[in-house]
This record gives C-alpha cells, sequence and structure tokens, in this order.
C-alpha cells in the first residue's frame, strides 16, 4: 500500500498534548458490540478477515528461554503460517506474517537465519526486536539508546520501545517526548519505530491520550498498547482512546500514524474486534501491514485452525 508521509519529529508543546473530554460511557458504548461483530461475521467475510489477520501478526517470542533453534522455529512459521493442505484449500500462497518480534540478543539469530534459508524474504518479513529497556524501561537512557543501536547494527528493521512510565505517571511529558525523540533520531530513516505506552499502567485515559500525542510528536511509527508483561495488557478501551489520538494526529498533521494491540490477544473474535475498532475509527485503508499490526505469540495457531 502506498502510503503518504512518514512521521518525524515534531516540537513538543504542552498545547498539542491536550485530551479531549471523553465519556466514559460513549466509549463503553462502542466497545462493547465489537465482540458481538466480530462474533457475527458471516463465514466468507471472517475467512477474509482471518487471512488478512495473519498477514498483520508480529509473531513473538519473548522468553527468557528462548535460543537460536527457537528463534529458527519462529522464522519458520512466520515465513510459512498456514500449512500446505490450508493454503491450497483456500487458493493462497505467498501469506506470511509481518514480522518476527524478538529480544535484542536474538536479531541476530533472525537476520542469519532468514538470509541462509529465505533469502527471498529478506525485507518483507521484518525484524523487530524490543529494545530500550524493555519491559519495565526502568534503565538509563545512555544504555536503552546503545541497545537500540545495537540491535539496528545487528539487523533489526523495526523497534519496539517502552516510554517512560515514571515520567508519564509524574506529568513529566516533555521527558517521555525528548526520550522517544532521541530514540527515533537512532532509528534514522530506515527503521521504523513501534512506541509501547504500557496502557495498563498509565492509570486513566488522559495519560493514556498523552502518551500517544506524545510518541507521535516524537515521530513514532506506530503506537502500541502493552508490552504482554502487564498485569493489564491491551483492551478495547484504551484501544479506543490511542485510535482516537491517531485520527486527531492524523488530521491535523496529515501524517498517518500505525497502531499495534499487543498482550494477552489468544482469541480470534477478540483480534476481530481491534480490527473492526481500528476500521470503524480510522477507516479501512489503516487495515494493512504498515498502519496495523497484532502482537501475538498463540494467536496464530487459532487462526489457522478456523481457516482450516
Amino acid at each position: 500500500m502506498a502510503l503518504g508521509t512518514r512521521n518525524v519529529t515534531a516540537p513538543f508543546s504542552y498545547d498539542k498534548i491536550v485530551c479531549p473530554q471523553f465519556s466514559a460511557s460513549d466509549i463503553a458504548n462502542f466497545c462493547q458490540p465489537l465482540h458481538d461483530k466480530a462474533a457475527k461475521l458471516d463465514e466468507q467475510d471472517k475467512k477474509n478477515r482471518l487471512l488478512r489477520l495473519v498477514q498483520l501478526i508480529d509473531l513473538t517470542s519473548l522468553g527468557g528461554d528462548d535460543t537460536p533453534a527457537k528463534i529458527r522455529d519462529l522464522v519458520d512459521k512466520a515465513v510459512n503460517p498456514l500449512p500446505a493442505d490450508v493454503a491450497a484449500k483456500l487458493e493462497t500462497k505467498d501469506v506470511h506474517c509481518a514480522a518476527v518480534c524478538l529480544y535484542p540478543a536474538r536479531v541476530c539469530d533472525a537476520v542469519s537465519y532468514i538470509k541462509e534459508k529465505y533469502a527471498d524474504h529478506v525485507g518483507h518479513l521484518h525484524i523487530s526486536s524490543v529494545a530500550g529497556g524493555f519491559p519495565s524501561g526502568q534503565y538509563k537512557l545512555v544504555t536503552r539508546l546503545q541497545e537500540a543501536t545495537l540491535a539496528i547494527a545487528d539487523g533489526a528493521d523495526e523497534l519496539d520501545v517502552v516510554i517512560n512510565r515514571a515520567a508519564a505517571l509524574q506529568g513529566d511529558w516533555e521527558t517521555v517526548y525528548n526520550e522517544l525523540s532521541q530514540m527515533r533520531a537512532v532509528c534514522s530513516e530506515t527503521v521504523h519505530l513501534k512506541t509501547i505506552l504500557a496502557t495498563g499502567e498509565l492509570k486513566n485515559v488522559e495519560n493514556i491520550y498523552k502518551a500517544s500525542m506524545s510518541a507521535m510528536l516524537a515521530g513514532a511509527d506506530f503506537i502500541k498498547t502493552s508490552t504482554g508483561k502487564e498485569v493489564i495488557n491491551a483492551t478495547l478501551q484504551s484501544a479506543w482512546v490511542m485510535c482516537s489520538a491517531i485520527k486527531d494526529f492524523h488530521k491535523s498533521t496529515g501524517i498517518q500514524v500505525g497502531f499495534k494491540p499487543a498482550g494477552g490477544i489468544r482469541s480470534v473474535d477478540e483480534a476481530l474486534s481491534y480490527m473492526l475498532l481500528v476500521e470503524e475509527l480510522l477507516g479501512k485503508e489503516w487495515i494493512c501491514p504498515e498502519l496495523f499490526r497484532i502482537g501475538a505469540s498463540s494467536l496464530l495457531n487459532n487462526v489457522v485452525k478456523l481457516l482450516a
């Protein structure tokens, strides 16, 4: 899909991140029907959406027990997410996940394996690394920036970085912005920046909106709900707030920023609910790998079962 101008760092001011007056009942009324809508999709529409969903997944492995062999298995699954019989039944080919998402120490494993076994997928299957003190962000900025720099040097072409939640919870949005701006500078023009807000730790709607706007002003290409390590991960309510911020940012700048829900999304209807939310708030043009991803590890298996 041909997109407009890629996001760049813009000057920060507190006036640019003022949160509108959101009604809790309005958010609930919008979100509550989405799961039912997903469950009631007609069979063909659901299959088409599931096939699209496969191509929007950042297939993730973020375990302390990750090994080179485990990463090779992850890459195999991301390149060939559909068993041969399912692909034949659907009369489709060249279907692959959007990216693999892994720790910085495992980036080299993925890069070398893709070059060795899947040379035709170089540049098509993205390699996304969580970096910058994932998942807590409770590290000195210099080490977070160095970790991001090293992940890129090893071959990551996307970074999933966490915001400074301590600064966010103190209302110090300029620090949140300044740190992310430096991350964006590390990425330059070749590596995409996905900023993780950890919405479950931000306490309220206003903080989620301000975090979203601060990240986008800093140059984030995507804003992402969660690390998957919080007690509360992705919710439709937090997604609504984030997508509303994306809509406002697009209206004021003309720049399209992507959205990535992640953390605990396992059921197909739940994943489809996020897809429907994005469609209804931002438009169908957002349903592409450049603007919408889902971070997941077990979701793919459930999608494939329904496609079989």
